[in-house]
């Protein structure tokens, strides 16, 4: 074997090694060592994220991404995301986090991973009380407002009857403009967006009238990430106990968080 052979096959071994090593850095490393964490946030979903009169984003998950990030001493970069493109936002590591109203599902689950819960959420079908809605048999014939790659859309489509007509929206102002306006008899949301809606259009004469479903919030983290996920469960685990989970629920829903699942 000649020495210039012999270099030629050390440096290809120091360039494998190298490689190896860069693909061996989580996404926690870089993190901590650029001192900064995306996360995925919703800004069109009062009261969990939307943007306040300072033009900033603010909300129950803006304060909990905040709280992580102040947890693990770093800064946070605020993504603002839709329903439908947060989890491809976590997958092409445009984010690090997802913290957007992000309910756990099998379908989800086998492309990212999830935390313990953070928050209560809950999704359900509301329309005017002068609309007569018993049983899921009830919405057959009527037209229904949902965002589109939201968790209600996915669950309608499991229990309502074929002739409910959706109109599906892109974001959640879009679809609670059309429910407001008349568009729709009916509108899927979760319950702290309807409570908004009715706050601020009590003439519409809103109310709940199905659960869709019972869905507390979960931190989503890409697969693979496992030193990330351990450290946002050991943080949410810490806020929880130390009553700051309870007290961003009560501030943001007027709530507490009841008993979250870990």
């Amino acid at each position: 074997m000649t020495a210039s052979f012999s270099r030629r096959l050390l440096v290809a071994g120091l360039s494998l090694l190298a490689l190896g090593a860069a693909h061996a850095q989580t996404a926690l490393d870089t993190i901590i060592k650029s001192k900064t964490i995306k996360i995925a946030i919703p800004t069109d979903y009062p009261p969990y994220g939307f943007v306040g009169p300072d033009m900033k984003p603010q909300g129950l998950d803006v304060a909990m991404a905040e709280l992580i990030a102040a947890k693990l001493g770093v800064k946070a970069e605020l993504v603002p995301v839709t329903s439908a493109n947060r989890i491809p936002y976590l997958q092409t590591k445009k984010a690090d986090l997802v913290i957007s109203t992000l309910g756990k599902n099998p379908e989800r689950e086998k492309v990212i991973n999830f935390s313990a819960a953070y928050a209560p959420f809950y999704q359900a079908v509301f329309a005017a009380k002068s609309l007569s809605i018993k049983s899921w048999a009830d919405l057959a014939g009527k037209s229904v407002a949902v965002t589109r790659g939201a968790m209600e859309d996915q669950e309608l489509a499991k229990v309502a009857p074929p002739t409910l007509e959706y109109k599906r929206f892109e974001d959640n102002n879009a679809t609670i403009a059309a429910f407001a306006a008349g568009q729709t008899q009916l509108l899927a949301t979760s319950a702290a967006v309807a409570g908004n809606l009715m706050q601020r259009n009590p003439g519409l004469n809103t109310e709940y009238k199905l659960l869709l479903k019972d869905s507390p919030c979960f931190v989503g983290v890409a697969k693979g990430e496992d030193a990330l996920l351990a450290k946002v469960n050991q943080i949410i685990a810490a806020a929880k106990a130390a009553g700051e989970l309870e007290a961003l629920s009560k501030k943001w829903l007027g709530r507490g968080t009841g008993d979250l699942p870990s």
